[in-house]
């Protein structure tokens, strides 16, 4: 009688070789999604970096976003750029996944640039020429160039905001004006409306500022349809602001 040991030990070794991939754990789905851009929409960029402040993407993407649940009007596409496709980690630890890399992805047309604040927009972040030849490159042609608290730091360090009125977050004014003495500046508004160039205190107040753009685009019932979707007491008259003829 033969020893039965060879004979169980080549059915182990069978039967973990054929065990089905499924024990071994799903794999994880690489596969890039693209977002949807739809023809005759608004194309809203949202510039996203390392220490992105949760409000000031947020804030704005959401009353945009929004659009496209308004009938009759030209709704906004709306994404995320930055200088990568990895994972983005906002100030507040959220982790983002880019739709774009603007330093290598062909971009759909931007008609709206959204600069959210991050962390370091009074230091590093305005070192970045990369970036900030961006923006210069985009403001060529989009129809607005906005950005919320300290966004308005690279609006201004890429040279855009010359000759315009801005504002940012209140309590950098003092900073603002220090690093870039020549521009005009409005310190006792929560956004100014300058040309093609919205500018916006940030936090919380950035609803306001987006919330006055859709106002601006499509009309006060819009934007007052746009407010009450999302439960935001909204009053242009009421919102300190500057727009500039």
């Amino acid at each position: 009688m033969k020893p039965l040991y060879p004979i169980l030990l080549a059915l182990i070794v069978f039967c973990s070789c054929t065990s089905p991939k499924e024990k071994a754990g799903p794999k994880a789905d690489s596969k890039r999604i693209s977002p949807e851009i739809l023809p005759h929409r608004y194309n809203v960029a949202f510039l996203i970096m390392d220490g992105t402040f949760n409000t000031e993407l947020t804030a704005p993407l959401d009353i945009f976003q929004h659009t496209k649940f308004r009938k009759n009007i030209k709704a906004m596409n709306t994404f995320t750029i930055a200088n990568t496709l990895n994972p983005i980690t906002t100030f507040e630890g959220i982790r983002l996944l880019p739709d774009f890399d603007y330093t290598k992805d062909e971009l759909p047309p931007i008609d709206i640039l959204v600069i959210p604040s991050a962390e370091h927009h009074l230091d590093m972040d305005l070192k970045d020429t990369v970036m900030l030849d961006f923006v210069q490159k985009t403001d060529r042609s989009a129809l607005f160039m906005t950005s919320h608290c300290d966004g308005a730091f690279v609006l201004a360090k890429a040279g855009v905001l010359k000759g315009k009125t801005s504002t940012t977050f209140p309590s950098d004014i003092k900073a603002y004006k220090k690093m870039f003495p020549d521009l005009k500046v409005a310190d006792s508004v929560l956004f100014v409306h300058d040309g093609k160039y919205i500018t916006s205190a940030g936090g919380a107040k950035s609803f306001e500022a987006a919330l006055y753009l859709c106002q601006y685009l499509y009309g006060k019932e819009v934007a007052d349809a746009l407010a009450k979707g999302l439960v935001i007491d909204w009053n242009l008259e009421k919102t300190p602001h500057l727009i500039i003829d």
